[in-house]
């Protein structure tokens, strides 16, 4: 191997190192654990919308069980909000 060649090679390790160096550490908080599938999460008791969106996208089922309520202290209502149309 020559010289310039060497000197190529270690430009390219050297920066190839530095890159991944970058890539490292991730100073945010860690991602909160997923909802079971039978919760209800707290994030559909924002509003009465969020709350609506959440129970239309669920897949109807004759056998699942009933979903819990543990993450939601109140749900939502108002007497203002026009409701989603299901189809």
């Amino acid at each position: 191997m020559t010289r310039h060649t060497f000197r190529a090679a270690l430009a390219a390790a050297l920066a190839a190192g530095g890159l991944l160096a970058g890539c490292g550490g991730n100073d945010a908080a860690p991602m909160p654990p997923p909802v079971a599938a039978d919760q209800v999460p707290a994030s559909a008791a924002a509003s009465d919308t969020a709350l609506e969106a959440f129970a239309i996208a669920q897949a109807p089922s004759e056998t699942a069980e009933p979903l819990k309520l543990d993450l939601v202290s109140t749900l939502p209502a108002s007497e203002t909000d026009e409701p989603i149309a299901v189809n």
